[in-house]
């Protein structure tokens, strides 16, 4: 397979960009975005650094992300499996896009900027839910804000409420790939129980 290593003949494979695509490209939250994101509960967040590239669904039984001003939202680091890749990343390179999305929307709202992670004790007291707090809290100060084309949405029909699930490998048969001797079926059962007792 030959890869394409010249720009101009990757654009000479496509149309050129529709107007629109870039001129609703906003430098900050406006009302109407604020109200959007406000709405999601689920956001990935992208990073990259020298080990290479992350992406991380995030979500909350409200806000995923607590707007500070209209440049600068907040996602608290709630509890997960302790690799830390995105805010390893985050420390050594700041650039970051987060994707909102929101279930029956179409739309997927961006915002690229560069991040921070704080530890402030006041910051992370903020955002305590069923008495714990983050022991972190990922600052985004947006650069662009903008929301994505509806078409991949659409194709996938993603929100159209069936389920796909019934075949797929469970997550302890894809532990069971890595340790033969995994007991897949008895994490299975217990697992939800253990994350319900682990969201915050």
């Amino acid at each position: 397979m030959k890869p394409i290593t010249d720009p101009a003949a990757l654009q000479a494979l496509y149309a050129a960009p529709s107007p629109r695509s870039l001129t609703k490209v906003q430098p900050h939250l406006t009302p109407a975005y604020r109200r959007w994101i406000d709405a999601s509960r689920f956001v990935i967040v992208s990073t990259v650094g020298p080990e290479g590239t992350d992406s991380s669904p995030r979500g909350d039984a409200g806000p995923v992300v607590r707007i500070a001003d209209d440049r600068t939202v907040m996602l608290p680091d709630w509890m997960g499996n302790n690799r830390l890749d995105t805010l390893h990343n985050i420390i050594r390179d700041p650039r970051v896009s987060l994707l909102f999305m929101v279930p029956g929307s179409d739309n997927v709202v961006r915002i690229n900027g560069r991040a921070i992670v704080t530890a402030d004790t006041a910051i992370c007291a903020a955002f305590a839910q069923a008495g714990k707090q983050p022991r972190s809290v990922i600052v985004t100060t947006a650069t662009e804000v903008y929301f994505q084309c509806a078409k991949a949405i659409m194709r996938s029909h993603l929100w159209s409420g069936r389920d796909d699930s019934a075949d797929l490998p469970t997550a302890g048969e894809l532990l069971q790939e890595v340790e033969a001797d995994f007991d897949a079926d008895t994490y299975d059962v217990t697992y939800p129980a253990q994350a319900r007792d682990r969201m915050w």
